[in-house]
Formats: structure tokens, sequence, C-alpha cells
């Protein structure tokens, strides 16, 4: 008899087959959820209402220091994106380049070390020297308040100035008027999207600069996993199922865009589609969002290592120690 499982991820174009019914689970009576927040799907599994789910990497991880770690990672990367785009500034604060950051004030997107926000503090430290120690900062919501997310641990390190904004304060507001300096954050803000000339990218000509950035390391950021239980996780033939349909339906996805470009991407309203799709293409490779481990232990170690050394972890964990044993070898 099938097992039944509750499967929640998010309602991207490389989960959709899944979303759908297009591809099952095998070995598996499957139900399928989203949210309209990826986050309602953490706090959700947090609170073990699913069997298999989308977990951002930093709350995954910071379970790694209850007595009882409930979860383990499948090598499936739902979510990635370069993340100097990521970084924002107030025009007037007089930040020209990443070590200005020194000194300054700066605005975090939901609780210090968001997934994006380890990724560019790590960047930011090993590439330019600014460890985050030397700035003050302050957790919020972009352009809509958000309160503290405590149903996830929220580790501070010692000598690191954190605050939480103001009950109804906006980061995105705050930036623009001058109250911090500079912000990271997943979400644009959307007085940027509306032309203030008040907020700026710290790197304006970021596609370059993140281009750049994966030719010299080779690494491609994710910022999501596909969590289980650990008690689920010692069924291997369960576990190499699931991993083959989130990796077929991702495939699927690619797929349209390597048959897409026989026509000149003709279904896709962007201009000039094609033109960028072959030079990702050149660049990132045939599979240009590879699951398994082989391909992201470098993405995964250097993770790791950003999260332990912005006190997010206590030791420092490998990817052996979070990954589905039987899926080591992917």
């Amino acid at each position: 008899m099938d097992r039944k499982l509750r499967v929640a991820a998010y309602a991207y174009e490389h989960t959709e087959a899944l979303l759908d019914g297009r591809v099952p689970i095998d070995g598996a009576d499957a139900t399928f959820e989203t949210a309209s927040l990826v986050s309602d799907i953490f706090q959700r599994t947090v609170e073990r209402r699913y069997d298999v789910a989308e977990y951002g990497l930093t709350y995954f991880l910071r379970t790694f220091d209850l007595e009882d770690s409930p979860f383990l990672a499948l090598p499936i990367f739902p979510n990635r994106n370069f993340r100097h785009s990521s970084v924002f500034v107030n025009t007037a604060a007089g930040i020209q380049k990443p070590q200005d950051l020194a000194g300054k004030t700066i605005g975090e997107f939901a609780m210090f070390g968001h997934d994006a926000g380890v990724w560019i503090k790590g960047i930011l430290s090993d590439e330019y020297g600014l460890t985050p120690d030397r700035s003050r900062w302050v957790i919020g919501g972009t352009d809509h308040p958000v309160p503290a997310f405590d149903w996830v641990p929220q580790p501070v390190p010692n000598g690191v100035d954190v605050r939480h904004a103001a009950e109804g304060e906006t980061l995105g507001a705050m930036l623009e008027s001058g109250a911090i300096d500079a912000l990271i954050s997943v979400d644009v803000p959307q007085a940027l999207l509306d032309g203030s000339t008040r907020i700026a990218r710290l790197f304006p000509d970021y596609e370059t600069v993140e281009r750049d950035y994966y030719r010299r390391t080779g690494i491609f950021p994710a910022m999501h996993i596909i969590a289980v239980p650990r008690e689920l996780a010692t069924r291997t033939d369960l576990m190499t199922s699931i991993y083959r349909a989130f990796r077929e339906a991702k495939e699927i996805a690619q797929q349209k865009y390597r048959h897409g470009a026989l026509k000149q991407h003709m279904g896709v309203v962007t201009p000039w589609f094609s033109s960028h799709f072959e030079e990702n293409r050149a660049l990132l490779g045939e599979d240009w969002w590879p699951y398994g481990l082989g391909a992201n232990r470098k993405v995964v170690d250097t993770f790791l290592r950003y999260h332990h050394e912005q006190g997010l972890s206590k030791r420092l964990l490998t990817s052996e120690d979070i990954i589905v044993p039987a899926l080591l070898d992917t």
C-alpha cells in the first residue's frame, strides 16, 4: 500500500508539474499544498503539518542546535538566486562601495540571518573584508511590517548590535527617509521600483557582478532545500522517489525553454528572451538549476561555513550532517 504523504512547496514553474499532478511520487499517495507566502510553508513545517516540505536553509540549519533536531534535507534546491542584487542603500548615506557599510545601520528582512542575508554577508566578508559586527542591524519587513518570527530560533552572536523595527515601521520607508543607511532584502523596496532617487543598489550593474562571481566561484546560491522528518528519512526507496519526482518536474520546466529556443521563445512575453537564455545557458550549462549533492556540494558547504561564521550555528556542519544518507551520492 502506498505511503500517504503531505507535501508542500511554493508554486514555482519547476514545481508546477508536481502541484498539478503531472509528476507523481512513486510508492506514495501524495497530496500537494502551497501557500501565497513561502514563509507560511516554513512555519507549518515547524508545526509538523507536512511530511515533505520546502524549507529555508537557515530555518532548517537552526534546528540542528536543538536537543533533537527533527529534519534532514533532500538535495533539492527549489529556490536560488544571486544576491549582490539584494543590497540597497540610501543615496545620501555616502555608501559608494561595500567597505563603506562599516559603521552603518543596515536593515535586514525578517530576521538576522535570513537566507539571502547569510549569502550576501558571507560574500561581503570573503571578498570585501566586511563582517557583520562592523555594522548595526534593524530587522523588519521591507514594505509591510513583519513581526518577529518567534517560531524559529533567533541566535545573535556576541558583539553584534541587532534590534527589531518598531511596530508599524517598514525598512523600505526607513531606508528612503535615511533612518537606516542600507538594506539587505529578498524584496526590492517598492519606492525604488516607483522611481525614488533616495534609494539605489549597492551594485548598480549587479548582473555583471553576479556573472563574474559565478565564473570565479562556480556558486549559484541556494536559498531553500526540501526537508523531511528524520524518522521518514530512513525510507530509502521513498526518499529516492521523492528526489526523482522533484527532479523530473524541474526538468520539464527546463526542457520547455530548450524547446522554446527553436521558435525564439515566441510563447514568452519578454523581448530578446532568446538572447538572454543563450547567454545564461553558455555560462551556467545545460542543467542550469541542478539538484543533487555532487553538483551542489560547494554551494552547500559554503552556506554552512557562512552560517557558522555568522554565529547562527554552534558548530560547523557538513553536507554529511544534513543530507539524507541515501542521497549523498546524487
